[in-house]
């Protein structure tokens, strides 16, 4: 067990970044994520070097432009992937993740180009390209709840100091 992990009083929210991390689902998340990254290399690599070759030109040109995207991605993916484990193993705590951000950009993937020709790649391609798609949208999701968790703000214990930070919060001084 970590021993940053703290209880929380009854009624206190849970904090989902601090406590993600730590689970069982983010541990699944990472192995599944890894595995896609390594699975990946080793076809492009193999496999899909072979058959990028037997391709016809136009289908040549969009196996290269979909495999650069594709790496790109799971690039992005790993990166992410990286930094959360880090804060879970206490390497670097949440907020040095947050600032990791600015390095670490879960860009949107553009959809392909026009010239985009799915039925000329190979299966394995399409698979691939498929599952890297699904990974890449649940890490956007799952930073979106991260950083959005961080970002909310501490609120004053007493209800008069949470009355007068609420109004300063209402005019800008907040």
């Amino acid at each position: 067990m970590n021993a940053d992990i703290t209880f929380r009083e009854a009624g206190d929210p849970v904090d989902f970044g601090r406590t993600f991390v730590h689970s069982e689902a983010f541990r699944a998340l990472f192995r599944d994520g890894m595995a896609l990254v390594e699975d990946t290399a080793a076809y492009l690599d193999g496999e899909g070097r072979e058959e990028s070759r037997t391709l016809p030109r136009q289908a040549a040109l969009t196996y290269a432009s979909e495999s650069m995207r594709l790496t790109t991605r799971l690039m992005q993916i790993a990166s992410w992937l990286l930094v959360q484990r880090a804060v879970a193993e206490g390497e670097i705590t949440a907020e040095e993740a947050l600032k990791e951000k600015t390095r670490v950009r879960l860009t949107r993937q553009e959809s392909a180009s026009p010239v985009f020709d799915a039925e000329a790649l190979p299966e394995r391609l399409k698979d691939l390209i498929g599952q890297s798609v699904r990974m890449h949208a649940r890490i956007v999701h799952l930073d979106g709840i991260l950083s959005e968790a961080a970002a909310e703000p501490t609120y004053p214990e007493s209800p008069v100091a949470m009355q007068q930070w609420l109004i300063r919060s209402a005019f800008g001084g907040g």
